[in-house]
C-alpha cells in the first residue's frame, strides 16, 4: 500500500460539526472512511495554524487517495490536500532509473542529455548555453 499525507481544513458546518461531536468522533469517522476503502490511518492529529488536521494513513493506491478526497471534498465541511509520501528505499530506488532530460534554455545531444544515476550532472551556470 501507498502512504500519504492529508492535510484537512473544517470550513463552514464542518467546524460546526466537530463542535457537536469532538475530536474523539472525527477521528472515529475517518478510521471507518479509511477502511470502508481498505486502507488504514496510521496518526491523526489536530493542529493549531494553517491546517486543521494532519492524517497519515495507507490506501491501496493514486485512485483510492482521489477517492477519499473527492469524497471528503464534496460534502462543503472540510478540504483536504493530498500528498504521496515516499520511504528513503524509494527514493534510492527513483534516482537510480535511467531517464532523458532537456532542461529549458539547453541544446543538448542525446548522450549528454542520459541521466547518469549521480543525480543529474549539469552545470548550474545556464549563461554558457545562451
Amino acid at each position: 500500500m501507498a502512504k500519504y499525507l492529508i492535510e484537512v481544513n473544517y470550513i463552514g458546518d464542518g467546524i460546526s460539526g466537530l463542535l457537536k461531536e469532538g475530536g474523539t468522533k472525527r477521528r472515529a469517522a475517518v478510521d471507518q472512511l479509511f477502511e470502508s476503502v481498505g486502507g488504514k490511518v496510521e496518526a491523526y492529529y489536530f493542529a493549531f495554524g494553517e491546517r486543521d488536521v494532519f492524517i497519515i494513513g495507507d490506501l491501496p493506491d493514486n485512485v483510492t487517495a482521489t477517492a477519499l478526497a473527492l469524497r471528503v471534498n464534496s460534502t462543503g465541511t472540510a478540504l483536504c490536500k493530498t500528498t504521496v509520501l515516499l520511504t528513503p528505499q524509494e527514493v534510492d530506488e527513483a534516482v537510480r532509473k535511467p531517464g532523458m532530460y532537456r532542461p529549458p534554455g539547453y541544446d543538448l545531444d542525446q548522450a549528454e542529455a542520459a541521466w547518469d544515476y549521480e543525480g543529474g550532472h549539469l552545470s548550474s551556470d545556464l549563461s554558457d548555453n545562451s
